[in-house]
């Protein structure tokens, strides 16, 4: 069984049919008893079983798998495979990553009758790194995957919130890795985040739209869309935040959306930024975080005159190796924070991947409220390795280098 031959089966299959098609190669090739995808949640804070089609009761909410503590949350957090010592009579659980680019999609996980070598150890990570692609490929295809995500029904708003979120809420490259994480308020806030790769660029942005519920998500469409459109169309930062502006003046009835918009050259490292009004950033370096303060100009949909584009200015960022930038909204700071200290804790989290600084941050808000939220709490972490880096070194599941030798516990 070959990377290849597994992508090229699963892509012959129906969309729904494919983790079906993996399982059965897996079963015939390594006799294994059984084999599940488990897809992560929203929040990243459980997983779901995904069976076979005709077992999944998609008209049902997924049942939630919660991860701390467990042998799935070691393995996704520290994207290496974990063999189970079995129990006497017992057969032996194999569970690995299923990431891509740093996106921790969720979990592959098999029972064999014997403990595998480390041939086996890769045949199953290589299994697991196609497994990846194939939900990426197919999941623009069906609602199975959505369904999965979804561990409690959502509102209309946070429905619209999400589909103006990236498909992959985390990325890695030779030069940065970045993720975002947001937690919807009881009454959703209009948080969202964006972030996208160019052949010489990487662009960020994080977006805060007033109000609440299905209001405040109408705003955030409209600037995303904005951005969005303005960005494919090879806009610079002045241009990208001048047209979200003037989308909000003439369609936001009268309402409005903070924003910061970063633009990093993956040639030398030049960074520039805008701030709409937005609550600033924070830069981790040689383990001291500080305040970026930069000027602050209006959000979009505040010009004072309907018919003048209001000048946005485009601000430079000394972005250097070994750094972590965190962008956030407001709801990171909240009135029912005061207690916690966000700078502590990006220090103390300064070693885990951005994908789980970013989980980590925002299951701390959550804590602080006791599970509820008056705000949109959305963190996006970067991590800047420098231009200088030509390879990518994944340990983070979206390599096949660390599939062997096995890990026990």
């Amino acid at each position: 069984m070959t990377l290849a031959g597994t992508l090229e089966a699963a892509e012959a299959a129906a969309p729904v049919e494919s983790l079906d098609v993996v399982a059965r190669m897996l079963r015939e090739h390594l006799g294994a008893a059984s084999v599940s995808f488990l897809i992560a949640d929203f929040t990243g804070s459980s997983v779901v079983r995904i069976g076979t089609a005709g077992s999944v009761e998609t008209d049902e909410p997924a049942r939630r798998i919660p991860l701390r503590g467990t042998l799935y949350d070691d393995v996704i957090r520290t994207q290496q495979p974990r063999v189970e010592e079995p129990g006497e009579g017992q057969l032996v659980r194999v569970v690995a990553p299923v990431t891509n680019r740093g996106d921790a999609i969720g979990l592959l996980e098999l029972f064999l009758h014997a403990a595998p070598g480390a041939e086996v150890m890769r045949e199953i990570s290589e299994t697991a790194h196609a497994l990846a692609y194939i939900v990426i490929a197919n999941r623009s295809f069906t609602d199975l995957y959505q369904w999965g995500r979804r561990t409690t029904p959502l509102s209309l708003a946070a429905e619209i919130q999400h589909r103006l979120l990236p498909a992959s809420l985390a990325c890695e490259a030779a030069q940065f890795a970045v993720a975002g994480a947001l937690e919807p308020a009881d009454h959703v806030g209009g948080d969202t985040f964006d972030y996208v790769i160019d052949r010489d660029t990487v662009q960020l942005s994080v977006t805060d739209a007033m109000g609440h519920d299905v209001g405040a998500a109408l705003l955030a469409t409209l600037v995303v869309g904005a951005l969005r459109r303005a960005r494919r169309a090879g806009a610079d930062l002045a241009e990208q935040a001048r047209q979200a502006d003037r989308a909000m003046r003439e369609h936001g009835r009268k309402g409005y959306v903070t924003g910061q918009l970063l633009r990093i050259s993956l040639l030398d490292g030049e960074t520039e930024f805008v701030n709409a009004g937005h609550p600033w950033p924070l830069l981790m370096r040689d383990g001291e975080v500080r305040e970026i303060v930069p000027k602050v100009d209006l959000p979009f949909g505040l010009g004072f005159h309907a018919s003048l584009d209001y000048a946005y200015r485009v601000q430079s960022l000394d972005l250097r190796p070994g750094d972590r930038l965190v962008m956030l909204t407001d709801g990171m700071l909240e009135r029912n924070a005061q207690s916690f200290d966000l700078a502590d804790l990006i220090i103390r989290t300064r070693a885990l991947h951005p994908r789980e600084a970013a989980r980590t941050l925002i299951s701390a808000i959550v804590d602080v409220g006791h599970g509820h939220l008056d705000d949109d709490a959305t963190v996006m972490c970067l991590d800047w390795h420098g231009v200088a880096n030509s390879e990518r070194d994944a340990a983070t599941g979206a390599d096949l280098t660390d599939a062997s030798p096995p890990s026990r516990s």
